[in-house]
């Protein structure tokens, strides 16, 4: 069951998404059972985050515009780092900041005992670039991630977005500049609105998309990411069961995410690691890394507008 993240091992290619996996699962599954840790994305400084209300649900997903608040950095080492010390995954800290220096100067903070890796956020605004998001372009993309390279010697995933027209191309420019995994992907952008009220259902007007909704869209994102780049792809997007994990390596990523399905069903993560070895056994792989990428194409493959 054990994959290779780069430098990692993981005893099995099942982690929380960023946000949605807190201290209190303990009470719910033994933690020890997944293959790694991924905190709620910290930045340096306290926030508040969005305005009332953060969350609606749609039609085989929900709709959240949290904003990342944050409780900040001496909150996160005094408070969420010790609590993982004694566990035997390692520990991905999710980081994110408003600007490359930011970035930067995060990293180099969070570069401690304990942590065995960062995820950089860069779906989050840039205010260099009139707030658009970092991973929208290849060119601000491979400007952070240099800075975040620069900054840590620990392994560096980096986060990417759904939201932008060439995702393979900001996978490759964040492998250029010594990404060491990339995550595909955020949530998609979107929005709700009430019929009775007239008003937007997120305080905040928009908000991401996440759930069994968006997974046709990331698992072709992850797909299309895996065969542009020669780091290991983790898959993030509407997985919630064994199957959905299994579509994911098939599409050619090594791990997997799980996040909007905990809030459905808490202990759907060790679920479908028992699904994973399950279906191993019953297909005969020996080792599941031997799914990665393992789908079988036509001979001719239509790629781009002509696909459909």
């Amino acid at each position: 069951m054990s994959v290779q993240i780069g430098a990692l091992t993981l005893q099995n290619p099942v982690m929380p998404a960023s946000g949605t996996f807190a201290e209190g699962l303990a009470r719910v599954f033994d933690l020890n059972d997944l293959g790694a840790f991924v905190t709620k994305t910290i930045t340096h400084e306290k926030r508040q985050g969005n305005a009332l209300p953060r969350v609606a649900e749609t039609a085989e997903g929900m709709l959240n515009s949290i904003g990342i608040p944050s409780k900040g950095l001496d909150a996160f080492l005094a408070d969420v780092l010790p609590f993982y010390a004694p566990l035997r995954p390692p520990l991905i800290v999710s980081i994110s900041a408003p600007t490359a220096d930011g970035f930067a100067r995060l990293a180099r903070d969070v570069s401690l005992p304990g942590v065995a890796a960062i995820e950089a956020n860069i779906s989050c605004p840039n205010l260099e670039a009139d707030g658009r998001a970092f991973a929208v372009s290849p060119e601000t993309t491979a400007q952070v991630v240099a800075k975040l390279r620069c900054a840590t010697s620990l392994p560096l995933w980096v986060k990417l977005s759904p939201n932008t027209t060439d995702i393979a191309a900001v996978a490759r420019a964040a492998e250029s500049e010594g990404a060491d995994a990339v995550v595909v992907a955020n949530t998609i952008l979107g929005m709700a609105i009430d019929t009775e009220t007239f008003k937007p259902r997120l305080g905040n007007v928009m908000g991401g998309l996440s759930g069994a909704a968006v997974k046709p869209i990331i698992l072709r994102m992850t797909y299309q990411v895996a065969r542009a780049v020669k780091i290991p792809v983790i898959g993030c997007g509407g997985i919630g069961n064994a199957e959905d994990a299994v579509e994911y390596l098939l599409a050619g990523a090594a791990a997997v995410q799980v996040g909007t399905a905990t809030f459905l069903h808490p202990a759907v993560m060790p679920e479908i690691i028992a699904g994973l070895r399950d279906f191993c056994a019953r297909r005969g792989f020996a080792r599941l890394r031997d799914l990665s990428g393992a789908l079988r194409e036509p001979a001719e493959v239509a790629v781009g507008e002509n696909a459909a």
